[in-house]
């Protein structure tokens, strides 16, 4: 590959073939020729000095792409906790879907792997669904107090006027 200085170095060689060119269509040919390497030769300089700062660039977004990853894997980790810790009081069905998609959601190979790590941890970490299981009766009644707080937490200013902040 041609360097910068090559590039000028053949650039100055049509010069002096120009001034020794016998007629005017041969020197209209070699003054293309001296302004294209020369062309080039400014081409790789600038190259050659914006190398480092598109390396810095590159660094910059690779740090920045690493800095998202980790806040991504952040919320889905509290998602996750959010889910399981709320697991006992999903529908069956709903827990099958979610279930059936987080088994699905690594290599097509460790599938089984991944379902069966998935249902060890379930069954872990189930909390006594004997003793956690709420009525219909109680779920009503919640939901009913639930109302009345929310309700008391508007009239005192703590609802935020046309959705959410911005």
């Amino acid at each position: 590959m041609f360097k910068s200085q090559q590039y000028r170095a053949k650039a100055a060689e049509y010069g002096e073939l120009i001034k020794h060119s016998s007629g005017q269509g041969e020197s209209h040919k070699l003054q293309e020729l001296q302004e294209r390497h020369a062309e080039l030769a400014d081409n790789e300089q600038g190259l050659a000095n914006n190398y480092e700062s598109a390396v810095n660039v590159a660094e910059q977004d690779r740090a920045r792409g690493e800095a998202l990853v980790a806040e991504e894997e952040h919320v889905l980790r509290c998602l996750g906790a959010a889910v399981i810790m709320q697991w006992n009081a999903l529908p069956k069905t709903l827990q099958r879907e979610i279930f059936d998609t987080a088994g699905s959601v690594g290599k097509l190979l460790e599938t089984a792997a991944l379902r069966g790590q998935i249902a060890r941890f379930l069954h872990k970490h189930k909390n006594d669904a004997s003793a956690k299981e709420i009525s219909a009766a109680d779920m009503h009644q919640n939901a009913k107090s639930s109302a009345a707080a929310l309700s008391r937490w508007d009239d005192e200013g703590g609802a935020v006027p046309d959705g959410l902040p911005k």
